[in-house]
């Protein structure tokens, strides 16, 4: 176990997979070196449960320069709860490799940040070789190194 970490929540909103592949290597690498994680899409996120965890990581594919609509609105939805300060927090996002695709994971972080979150790690976008993927090489692996870094982060 790593020292100050004992529970963390991976939560995201897919179109095509390829946020969820994401989500699932980063839990996979925070799961490695013996970090409780969950994962959840975003409509199914048991709300009581998050003063439970020590660091939220939260992920989308952009869509029209901002993260998705249903994670915008989850979101939205921990702007009420109490507990959530000072907690860390990670956020990500797929999308095309181009300089107008915008990112998600970067205003995904503000909204965390607004909200108390100490950012663990800055965003990080992962790369999707066509609108409905497939994911660019090795990002699958990359997360998973990511959430090994995470949890050393704590």
């Amino acid at each position: 176990m790593v020292k100050g970490l004992t529970k963390a929540l991976v939560v995201y909103y897919s179109t095509y997979g390829n946020t969820e592949k994401l989500a699932k290597a980063l839990a996979a690498g925070l799961q490695s070196v013996g970090i409780d994680t969950d994962t959840a899409k975003v409509d199914a996120v048991s709300f009581d449960k998050l003063g439970e965890i020590d660091l939220l990581c939260v992920g989308s594919p952009v869509h029209a320069w901002n993260a998705a609509k249903p994670a915008r609105e989850f979101l939205d939805s921990l702007k009420s709860l109490d507990g959530l300060s000072g907690k860390k927090a990670f956020a990500f996002d797929t999308k095309l490799r181009s300089r107008f695709a915008g990112s998600a994971g970067g205003k995904i972080e503000k909204k965390l940040k607004n909200m108390g979150l100490v950012v663990a790690k800055p965003a990080i976008s992962a790369i999707v070789l066509g609108k409905e993927g497939p994911l660019e090489e090795g990002a699958e692996e990359a997360f998973k190194q990511i959430g090994v870094e995470l949890a050393g982060l704590m």
